[in-house]
């Protein structure tokens, strides 16, 4: 059993992030901006109210855990660009404070920057709505920012380009830098699943200091 806080444990992939840890017999704190709105079920063992934009909360709800993960979102593109690349440097900020007894940060990033040929990322497919843009370029600015980060263990973990509801298989495919795709050439995750991909790579660290991404098989 491992201590875990779920940052933006009231969103789709934070909810299923609790549910999944809490299912496996983890400790897990769901750290939310209102306690008393958290619609996240039974599985936390524990609601706290936090910033992420604010070092000092973060730090205060990472002591003592063995791993923070955030799965903020800011909704649509203004949203993202306002949220995510700042949350990764007060996430970073409020772990540094915490030196050597900082848990492992694990960050719900995207899949826009995930290249789909040599030097070609998904954000570059001609089309794309602006505020979807946005949305791609936050998390792109947030992992742009992590990889400057050599003092605390990291990991970023990017969906497949569709992500969505569906069941819970257990079964997946990783890669690194490449959008994956499935046998009938789809790039896409179930919630579930992703949070089984996210509660693995906490239980068996295998993308320390770097950005992985899953997608169905």
């Amino acid at each position: 059993m491992v201590a875990i806080a779920v940052i933006g444990a009231n969103g789709t992939i934070g909810r299923a992030v609790v549910a999944e840890a809490a299912a496996r017999g983890h400790e897990v704190t769901a750290v939310v901006r209102d306690p008393d709105r958290y619609r996240g079920g039974a599985g936390a063992a524990s609601v706290e109210r936090g910033d992420v934009l604010d070092p000092a909360d973060v730090a205060r709800v990472a002591a003592g855990r063995d791993a923070l993960v955030s799965a903020v979102g800011g909704g649509d593109g203004p949203g993202h660009l306002a949220l995510i690349e700042p949350a990764a440097r007060s996430l970073v900020a409020g772990l540094r404070t915490l030196g050597d007894a900082a848990p492992r940060l694990v960050a719900v990033g995207g899949a826009g920057s995930l290249e789909t040929a040599p030097g070609v990322r998904v954000w570059d497919t001609p089309g794309l709505p602006e505020p979807v843009l946005q949305i791609m370029h936050a998390h792109g600015a947030a992992l742009d920012y992590y990889r400057t980060v050599s003092d605390l263990r990291w990991t970023v973990l990017s969906p497949s380009a569709e992500i969505g509801p569906g069941e819970r298989t257990g079964h997946y495919r990783t890669g690194l830098e490449q959008l994956l795709t499935d046998a009938g050439g789809r790039s896409r995750i179930s919630v579930p699943d992703f949070a089984v991909a996210l509660v693995d790579e906490i239980e068996q660290p295998e993308h320390i200091g770097e950005r992985f991404t899953c997608c169905a098989l």
